[in-house]
């Protein structure tokens, strides 16, 4: 692990060796974690049980990039004179401030010191603001007493109020209904400031319940004022953990917190890729299942710092490097894909960028593009972003007023996400992060075709469970198979591309995983198969599976 962890570190030295940190703050890098009086036999010293059992269910290794950063080597840092901000085990460095050339010089001295990053100074301004974080370029409305167009609508367990289509767009009301809301996961999420989050109404429920497990300040270590600072951390978490009966909730009202600020709105820097970076470490720490973060970099308030498109390839971003880590140990990272989309940039950013990142792009209330969203592919041709979800028209709490408000932006469409991740891995705890991203990726509108506009789709996240439900399927042979009308009436006929295909059993279940329909098939070498019978079947959507053989096809058909 220690080869893996110097290539690591040897990729963002050489990408960023001539750009600077911030104004006078500075990025010191360690030689090594030798004499560390922590060791990966004793996890308990740096990583709460939680994280522990994590590592244990998922059989991840506690390797060297665990170790926290010798913290004798941070106190001689701090010795000479600087002030520390954060600390990276991941990268093994620290972040400091420090106005005096003569503290750098004797910092750099020090014999396991790798390098200090130092910053110019500058505060020149690029011409295109596309690079500040998304929230920059979002837009946020009241929503008025009458002539809102979206449906306000209840499931069983729920009253949404006008939240109701961004959920129900995704299919995820069956899995609250069935009791998977979130309970027992835990969500961080990092963004610019959470303002007023601990007074507004909609949030009472998450404080009086004690889900907010704790909050940090990775901006301003010293005078943390995460609910006196940007709105925008605020409107992101009502789209998760908002539980006002009737006007809004959340997708996942049952889930507990980190509110972890990482983004300095007030500028840009390189430097808060690597907040980032401290802070997703936080959350792994502390055992966070899910990181939301509607937060991304491509160029800076210091053009030197800037990204270029082919920085995006998912592994030349610091603040990338870290979210892949960061899914490594066993977390699920969802990141807002951008609001690039038909502007000078176009394209994801940095972290959405990431390999193992689930970018989440954006469509309106009726499942169309919205023209904002950031696109794909990477630079080295990947397809982005994963899936998308509601975020032009998305139902928000205005940090201000406290009040029911729309917004748009792909920062909606992430932590919108991010909750419906939650719920689907809470029914299904002993799967890997890779096989609920799978899982929801498969279930998508467009997962036979996903393109670089919508990716993988609007996924359904209750035939993500039946998927995950039934696991051992296996869609190696969809291509083979359509169904026609679907929408259907009283019957449809399954089309059968490849004659050789043998199908045993076709059984038909609603939602709730209830089996409605089941039809053995003689053996058979034909074009189709008929369905037929299903005149008293209610109207709604339903699952199909298609046995053939050792493997499944698993179809979602809907009846009018």
């Amino acid at each position: 692990m220690k080869k893996v962890f110097t290539l690591i570190l040897t990729l963002i030295v050489g990408y960023i060796a001539l750009g600077q940190v911030a104004p006078n703050k500075y990025w010191v890098r360690f030689t090594d974690k030798d004499n560390s009086p922590y060791s990966i036999d004793n996890p308990e010293q740096f990583l709460s049980q939680r994280a522990i059992d994590r590592r244990a269910a998922y059989n991840i290794p506690i390797d060297e990039s665990d170790l926290p950063v010798n913290p004798a080597y941070i106190e001689a840092v701090v010795n000479e004179g600087a002030t520390l901000l954060n600390v990276s085990k991941w990268f093994n460095s620290v972040t400091i401030f420090a106005a005096n050339s003569a503290v750098l010089d004797a910092i750099n001295a020090l014999p396991f010191v790798l390098s200090i990053q130092k910053s110019t100074g500058t505060n020149n301004q690029p011409g295109d603001k596309f690079g500040k974080p998304f929230f920059e370029r979002e837009s946020y409305n009241q929503i008025p007493e009458t002539g809102f167009l979206k449906g306000t609508t209840s499931g069983q367990s729920y009253d949404y109020g006008q939240a109701y289509n961004q959920i129900n767009m995704l299919n995820g009301i069956p899995l609250h209904d069935m009791g998977y809301n979130g309970t027992g996961m835990v969500i961080a999420i990092l963004d610019a400031g959470f303002l007023n989050a601990n007074t507004i109404a909609a949030f009472d429920y998450l404080w009086d319940n004690e889900k907010i497990l704790g909050y940090k300040d990775f901006v301003d270590p010293q005078n943390p004022n995460i609910f006196e600072s940007h709105y925008h951390g605020t409107m992101v978490l009502s789209t998760i953990g908002a539980n006002l009966p009737g006007q809004m909730v959340g997708t996942a009202p049952e889930a507990s917190f980190w509110l972890l600020r990482s983004e300095d709105g007030d500028s840009e820097y390189l430097i808060e890729e690597l907040n980032w970076v401290s802070a997703a470490e936080y959350a792994d720490s502390v055992g966070a299942d899910v990181i939301n973060s509607s937060l991304g970099y491509t160029t800076f308030d210091d053009p030197s710092q800037n990204h270029s498109y082919e920085d995006m390839d998912g592994n030349t971003a610091p603040i990338t490097i870290g979210a892949d880590k960061a899914v490594s140990k066993g977390m699920i990272v969802v990141n807002s894909a951008g609001n690039s989309g038909g502007g000078s940039w176009q394209y994801i950013g940095a972290p959405a960028d990431g390999d193992s990142v689930f970018s989440i792009g954006a469509v309106d209330a009726g499942g169309n593009y919205a023209s904002f969203s950031s696109t794909g592919p990477t630079y080295d041709g990947r397809l982005k972003p994963n899936v998308v979800a509601q975020g032009q028209g998305s139902t928000i709490i205005s940090a201000w007023s406290g009040e029911v408000s729309s917004g748009n932006g792909t920062s909606f469409s992430s932590p919108i996400t991010a909750g419906m991740v939650s719920c689907l891995w809470q029914a299904h705890p002993n799967k890997r992060n890779t096989e609920i991203m799978n899982a929801i990726q498969e279930s998508g509108t467009l997962a036979e075709n996903p393109n670089n506009q919508l990716g993988y789709g609007i996924p359904d996240y209750m035939l993500a469970h039946d998927m995950i439900t039934n696991s051992g399927y296996d869609i190696v042979f969809d291509n083979a198979l359509s169904v026609y009308p679907n929408p259907f009436s009283s019957n449809f006929t399954i089309m059968i591309k490849d004659r050789e295909l043998e199908v045993d059993r076709i059984e038909i279940s609603d939602l709730t995983g209830k089996l409605i329909y089941r039809l053995e098939v003689s053996p058979n070498n034909i074009d189709n198969i008929s369905v037929s019978g299903l005149d008293q079947v209610s109207p709604g959507v339903y699952v199909m599976r298609i046995i053939s053989g050792g493997q499944q096809s698993i179809q979602k058909i809907m009846k009018n």
